[in-house]
């Protein structure tokens, strides 16, 4: 970071000139609608969002800068080079001097186009982008080897970024085929050799007879109640809910107890969690509670590998679900409790180096982004305390000294760094599993 700190106090030691983008850029939008895509096109297309499209036709050949017209007002969705089709409501930046590099430009707009077109906004609701609006936009301009410094630092950043999150569903991969592997039964799951679920378990639908469903005097209270969404994306262990019951509510719902596995039968079918507090469940949710015959952690771990199998034979066209009866029915492999422990233990490890956000590869690429979003505002930040003169900004020491002083720990984060080759004895570990349990 020194290095750019350099460039700026040696080539703009009276400050940074800024322009508006209309008076270096060419703004304008596409004419191409969603009815002109297709799915095998040749080109790129641009619409009002972060999805790229194909088509077969293209209509600009450049560097530019797109953004949404309509939709995520304020948003910078892409950076491109070459040819592409647009939108008739989404815009296109491109830049008609040599003085700025588009990816530079990308940078600095991604950082502050948003809280500029929401300040001029100021008390009205912004639903659409007006050129005019994009035009009026002030872009500094710092000399060409100081945008490229800046470009080389953060593009580093993103490609570090895009690295993990490859190796991440990798490993995601990975570990759901040895978890398949690990847990499914000897004979395969097309034969009926093994343990009926309702043998080894409680299964219970959860109960909210009342209706309408929507009666606001069920809701608000202080009872939890857990629906589909709050399994999907709760992971292994659920701790959090959106809604409550009052205790109107309570009396036509069914209770479950803390440690029970969460199932949705509907909607997220197939979707399992373990509750972290007692809770109310409505009849798209069933709670397992398992006997001495099993662990929680174990069924846990074992239906999840079984989520796809459930989701083919739940019954129903548009709104599919599950039943309390086939869940009872589902046979499973129900080995020892030591064994099951140990299988649970090696597949948590796993489990956390892949989904928990405060360890393994998830914490990495959070730390990461934490880290560039920390230098970005740095690099592309020239106003702390500042004069402004005859449209030229003068960058603080402010600036140069909180770049100096960056403080690892602050930027880093604390976590440790996952790699391939420290993630391989976790793998092989549990491949020895299931060599020993073929």
């Amino acid at each position: 970071m020194s290095h750019i700190d350099d460039l700026i106090r040696d080539l703009c030691p009276d400050g940074v000139e800024y322009k508006a983008l209309g008076e270096i850029a060419d703004v304008g939008t596409g004419n191409s609608n969603r009815e002109d895509a297709t799915s095998d096109g040749q080109y790129p297309f641009f619409v009002r969002s972060k999805e790229v499209m194909r088509i077969n036709t293209y209509a600009f050949d450049e560097d530019a800068i797109i953004i949404p017209g309509e939709g995520g007002i304020g948003e910078i969705f892409h950076c491109v080079s070459g040819k592409y089709a647009l939108h008739q409501r989404a815009y296109r930046i491109h830049f008609l001097t040599d003085e700025i590099e588009t990816r530079f430009a990308y940078f600095y707009m991604t950082r502050h186009f948003k809280a500029f077109i929401l300040q001029k906004a100021v008390n009205a609701t912004v639903t659409s982008l007006r050129k005019p609006m994009i035009e009026e936009f002030p872009l500094p301009v710092p000399p060409l080897q100081v945008q490229r410094a800046i470009i080389e630092v953060l593009d580093k950043f993103i490609e570090l970024e895009v690295e993990l999150e490859a190796e991440l569903e990798a490993r995601r991969k990975q570990y759901a085929h040895y978890r398949d592997e690990l847990l499914k039964s000897k004979s395969g799951a097309n034969e009926a050799i093994g343990t009926p679920l309702g043998s080894v378990a409680k299964v219970v639908r959860g109960k909210f007879s009342h209706r309408p469903r929507n009666d606001p005097r069920m809701y608000g209270g202080e009872h939890p109640f857990v629906q589909t969404g709050d399994v999907a994306h709760a992971g292994k262990q659920l701790i959090a809910y959106k809604q409550t019951l009052s205790d109107d509510g309570v009396a036509v719902s069914s209770k479950f107890p803390r440690g029970t596995l969460v199932m949705a039968i509907a909607a997220t079918i197939g979707e399992v969690a373990i509750l972290d507090f007692d809770a109310f469940f409505p009849d798209s949710v069933v709670g397992i509670v398992p006997n001495e015959k099993a662990t929680v952690g174990y069924l846990y771990h074992l239906l999840s590998s079984r989520k796809e199998e459930l989701i083919a034979s739940a019954p129903g066209s548009a709104q599919a679900n599950l039943n309390v009866e086939r869940l009872n029915q589902l046979v499973i492999p129900v080995p020892p409790l030591e064994e099951q422990q140990r299988i649970v233990e090696i597949l948590d490890r796993f489990d956390a180096l892949v989904n928990d956000i405060s360890v393994g590869l998830p914490a990495e690429i959070a730390a990461r982004r934490k880290q560039y979003e920390y230098y970005r505002d740095k690099l592309l930040t020239f106003t702390h305390e500042v004069t402004m003169s005859d449209g030229r900004l003068v960058p603080s020491a402010r600036l140069r000294e909180d770049i100096d002083a960056a403080d690892t720990e602050h930027v880093a984060g604390d976590f440790t760094t996952v790699t391939l080759d420290n993630l391989d004895p976790y793998f092989d570990d549990l491949a020895k599993l299931r060599m020993e349990n073929p």
